[in-house]
């Protein structure tokens, strides 16, 4: 029953992170597709490519590639080799750290979500086509995340380690320690 559990967590947890990048993608493209039902001037040309580029970079790589994507896995790896109901149930907030983690992780993971929804807000407000080439830029982004998301777990299922710590709190906050101190080099769960 537990092996099971923790099955149910793990393909919850990744999956279910997946359908909300899935979700924001199919709600944002064709927003994005709309502000090209107009000729865009060379200055909204420029902003778009220079656009492109720092969202395929700031968010695709740096956010999802080497931080966010990684450290779902790695938590949904735990969740399925610890299978706790609750943790189950709520898997991709769980998988996402937005419980059961570090304070620090925790604060940073919760001003992310908020930052999000306000940048949302916010962008609503622009009209086409600025609307649409930030959205743009946002679907480049989620995609690249989406894409990140698929490699590190053709990379976890093929056995390699995935070098992130789950961080479970004051559990792993004192392995981190041990590790500090040269007492342990075991790669983390």
């Amino acid at each position: 029953m537990e092996q099971l559990k923790g099955r149910i967590g793990y393909v919850w947890g990744i999956g279910g992170v997946a359908l909300v990048l899935v979700d924001a993608l199919l709600r944002l493209t064709p927003i994005a597709v709309d502000a090209f039902s107009q000729p865009l001037s060379w200055v909204q040309w420029s902003f778009l490519l220079g656009w492109l580029g720092f969202m395929g970079f700031v968010e695709g790589y740096r956010g999802f590639h080497l931080s966010f994507s990684p450290r779902v896995l790695v938590r949904a790896r735990y969740l399925r080799q610890n299978p706790r109901w609750l943790d189950v149930a709520l898997a991709p907030l769980f998988c996402s750290s937005l419980f059961r983690t570090t304070r620090r992780r925790l604060i940073a993971s919760w001003g992310m979500v908020a930052g999000i929804v306000s940048v949302v807000l916010l962008v609503r407000t622009l009209a086409q086509p600025w609307r649409g080439l930030v959205d743009l830029g946002v679907v480049a982004g989620l995609s690249a995340g989406l894409a990140s998301m698929a490699v590190w777990l053709v990379r976890e299922r093929l056995g390699h380690t995935i070098p992130f710590s789950p961080e479970l709190g004051e559990l792993d906050g004192e392995r981190e320690k041990s590790e500090a101190r040269g007492l342990s080099q075991a790669p983390t769960p």
